[in-house]
């Protein structure tokens, strides 16, 4: 297993699942779900028609042309006020009650209607147009699964069940912090040699995205003592993601002021080209993610590394993307030694995928990710992989199934 993939396992091992809570159902959408939900009743709860037409007893159907006496009418939510006796039928409605004395319902456009009778113009099967109570979902049965990703099918199976409060892992908060002197708040006028803290919207954004809270933190300027106030107020947070700062130079504080605090050291760096994880530490049960500065090495790591633990903090099973194969178009270099995170553009043609290059590859191109929709992972032990082989790939946005040209 390449060390990369080995340090996010080890990441994986090292989180565990938060608490849990109740919320509203509208406000479960998206979280996970941390019980299972049994039907407390039959779903659907009695039998009722598939159509608008009339209840009938299929054995009055016979032959061609049969006349039936009508007696009444059910709409939706209504109910047979008298039985239907034999020679007659009920005009009945999409979702009403199947009257106990029926076994069919006859669509409306396969009759026709003569002073208070209805001739059946179409054979009669015994139950056609029919749904009967509980084939959908009987009582008992278990509907969700704990670990279920909530989406909108499933608040509306719940919302039929009556589930106004669902119990759901509890989202993260995440606090991030950037650091370094030459770093601009976001609305301040951009001066030569400052550069706006991009990597901390960057990383708001993505955690947003996988349904955790993000808390921008003010920037740590280059001295150990911002660097502390700045992290103890970080380890406040179910996590804590750094940006820049973890390298030897004179004025990186960042793994110092860590170890300081008590963080212990899980992970060093990786040996991902735009995307290892600079470190990775545990202060009790808060995890710690300190990136590289570069953005496009900050976004790879944080889709690669972060994003799967976060997902595994909320309750997620699945933490990290489908992997399948694509077909390179250009040809991809790279040092022998190294894993390397190829930003690419994938396309469906033919049934096949087919990756081309986003780009320049420098983790300073930040366009490339833009145009990219996908990571192509390049293995040690290659210092070319040529155009028509097939490499492991995985989207980074959008739908595998949405990129037929």
């Amino acid at each position: 297993m390449p060390i990369f993939e080995e340090s996010r396992q080890i990441i994986l091992d090292q989180v565990t699942p938060l608490g849990v809570e109740r919320v509203d159902l509208l406000s479960a959408l998206g979280r996970v779900l941390a019980e299972d939900v049994i039907a407390p009743w039959d779903m659907p709860r009695y039998d009722h028609s598939a159509m608008d037409g009339f209840a009938v007893r299929s054995a009055d159907c016979a032959g061609e042309g049969a006349a039936l006496r009508i007696i009444g009418c059910i709409a939706a939510g209504g109910s047979a006020s008298t039985p239907v006796v034999t020679g007659c039928a009920v005009r009945i409605m999409t979702g009403a009650p199947v009257p106990g004395d029926c076994d069919a319902v006859v669509p409306l456009e396969q009759t026709e209607q003569v002073e208070g009778s209805v001739k059946i113009l179409a054979p009669v099967q015994l139950w056609q147009h029919v749904r009967f109570q509980g084939e959908d979902v009987p009582i008992g049965d278990k509907v969700l699964m704990a670990g279920a990703v909530i989406q909108s099918p499933e608040i509306g199976m719940l919302a039929f069940f009556g589930k106004a409060v669902v119990q759901v892992y509890r989202k993260a908060r995440v606090a991030v912090l950037s650091t370094g002197d030459e770093l601009m708040e976001l609305g301040e006028p951009p001066l030569v040699g400052r550069i706006i803290n991009s990597n901390a919207f960057y990383l708001a954004a993505a955690i947003r995205e996988v349904g955790a809270e993000p808390i921008i933190l003010s920037i740590a300027r280059d001295n150990r003592d911002s660097h502390r106030e700045k992290i103890l107020e970080g380890l406040k947070a179910d996590a804590l993601i750094t940006s820049a700062g973890v390298s030897t130079g004179d004025w990186d504080f960042v793994l110092d002021v860590l170890s300081e605090l008590g963080v212990r050291p899980i992970v060093a760096k990786g040996d991902g080209r735009a995307g290892g994880p600079k470190a990775f530490g545990m202060m009790g049960e808060t995890p710690v993610f300190s990136l590289p500065g570069k953005p496009v090495s900050t976004m790879i790591t944080f889709e690669e590394i972060v994003r799967p633990a976060l997902l595994k903090m909320m309750g997620h099973h699945r933490v990290t993307r489908p992997r399948f194969k694509a077909t390179l178009r250009e040809d991809a270099s790279k040092k022998p030694d190294k894993i390397k995170y190829l930003r690419v553009r994938i396309e469906l043609e033919n049934g096949r995928y087919f990756a081309s290059t986003a780009g320049d590859q420098s983790t300073s191109m930040l366009r490339t990710m833009i145009r990219a929709n996908a990571i192509a992972v390049l293995p040690k032990g290659r210092s070319v992989v040529a155009a028509g082989e097939e490499v492991d790939v995985h989207l980074i946005r959008g739908d595998a199934a949405m990129l037929e040209k």
